[in-house]
């Protein structure tokens, strides 16, 4: 059997696990704290299990990992801000119910191309803790719901940032598919700091150009949140990206790296894995009458779809259907239209309406059906194709600039409550520069 955290499982929970102390029996020492993170501990065998993940994930090339002792760093830098996200969200009240959780696992299933049931087999005949993986999927939840909360109470985007996003042509089409390496300067670095950072931004590029992979070159040099994942963002809207990331990968062909690019918080290298541009954006839009049934407490439900089956009989057999729709609609904002919906895109009303009209032709009369809103038979008029560039441009404009102050706050949020955590490694041969720590106010 293929293993199954080779691909989404890895992607979705990303080292992210929570913890479970090793069991112990006789003769077997006890799990030792490699760090301490205000009243929380990350122990030896979260940090073993979560390495033995990242070197899962490269079998077949082991020499392209770092040595163990610059994985660890790597891995216990991420435990512990990990822990201090998941505590934040904790004392903020950020919930997750268990229904939430299963449909969690039910995506993650079905993108494997299996049930709930079959996840959990592989993942026993994988030596993997059901109920652990469980909660490692609710973490993640949790984290996402953690990182939108604070999107939501600090990101704010004014008509006059959107109009100039307009303005000055930055909201081009297409998708971008690429990775990153972020070699970090810390605030207020020295010259001699700075140099060290390009220093080994420079041998990352170098080890690259030299046939290292990318995702392995990521693992041993990055400082990113997804160096783990191998530095790659997937498929993103041009956009959404920074433009020093667009602007670097106009000049490279898919597959290639750029050199170190210097930014806010550090040196990067930007991979273009793939482009893809986008048309026009079309939409089929329909002009369409349609008349109402409600039930009330003096028509019932079945009662209510007989007559609109009566009144579609009466418009098959010749009579109009304005006329019958201002006589037996209880729409009462288009009956006396002659239940004219005008134009609308599909979506517009609803998952049933739009499911129903386009199994229609121009002139047809659908069977009843029903909506919350009653019993319904709608006619199609005409349908159209249209271009909504540039309605869709506003709306994309402000997803923009949203999503990029979203990422920014969140990594200033995590950086924060990074500083203002105590934060002690005991990791042997762990320096200062892979775990910073800082002791809180007593």
């Amino acid at each position: 059997m293929k293993p199954v955290f080779a691909a989404v499982l890895i992607s979705f929970l990303a080292l992210a696990a929570p913890a479970t102390p090793a069991q112990t029996s006789p003769g077997t020492p006890l799990d030792r704290i490699v760090a301490v993170v205000d009243e929380d501990v990350v122990l030896q065998s979260e940090l073993d299990r979560d390495v033995a993940r990242v070197t899962a994930q490269f079998a077949n090339s082991p020499q392209q990992l770092p040595p163990r002792d610059v994985l660890e760093r790597q891995v216990l830098d991420r435990l512990i801000n990990q822990k201090l996200q998941v505590a934040r969200a904790d004392s903020t009240g950020v919930k997750v119910s268990d229904a939430e959780v299963d449909q969690g696992l039910a995506q993650i299933a079905s993108q494997n191309k299996l049930d709930v049931g079959q996840l959990r087999s592989a993942l026993q005949a994988q030596g993997m803790d059901y109920d652990q993986f469980r909660k490692g999927v609710r973490e993640q939840l949790i984290l996402q719901r953690l990182r939108q909360r604070i999107a939501q109470s600090r990101v704010q985007v004014s008509d006059a940032e959107i109009d100039s996003l307009i303005k000055n042509g930055n909201v081009t089409r297409g998708q971008l598919h690429v990775g990153f390496i972020l070699v970090n300067v810390p605030d207020g670095a020295t010259p001699d700091q700075v140099d060290e950072a390009h220093r080994k931004a420079d041998e990352a590029k170098k080890q690259i150009d030299g046939g290292m992979d990318f995702a392995a070159a990521a693992i041993r040099y990055s400082n990113a949140d997804n160096a783990l994942q191998g530095g790659d963002l997937g498929w993103r809207p041009r956009n959404e990206l920074p433009p020093a990331f667009i602007d670097a990968t106009e000049k490279l062909q898919d597959g290639e790296v750029t050199a170190p690019i210097r930014g806010p918080n550090g040196f990067y290298l930007v991979k273009l894995f793939g482009k893809r541009d986008e048309g026009a954006q079309m939409v089929t839009e329909y002009h369409a009458r349609h008349i109402l049934i409600k039930p009330t407490e003096l028509v019932s439900s079945e009662q209510a779809e007989k007559k609109a089956a009566a009144v579609r009989q009466k418009i098959l057999a010749g009579e109009d259907f304005e006329k019958a729709a201002k006589e037996s609609s209880d729409d009462d904002a288009t009956a006396r239209l002659g239940g004219d919906l005008g134009w609308f895109s599909g979506e517009a009303y609803g998952t049933r309406v739009e499911d129903t009209i386009k199994g229609l032709a121009k002139g047809d009369i659908s069977q009843p059906f029903e909506t919350n809103a009653g019993w319904h038979i709608i006619q199609v008029v005409d349908t159209r194709s249209v271009d909504k560039s540039g309605d869709l441009q506003r709306d994309q404009a402000k997803n923009i600039l949203f999503q990029r102050k979203a990422e920014d706050e969140y990594g200033s949020f995590v950086r924060q409550i990074r500083s203002e955590a105590y934060v002690e490694v005991r990791l042997p041969g762990a320096d200062a520069a892979a775990a910073p720590a800082k002791p809180s106010a007593p």
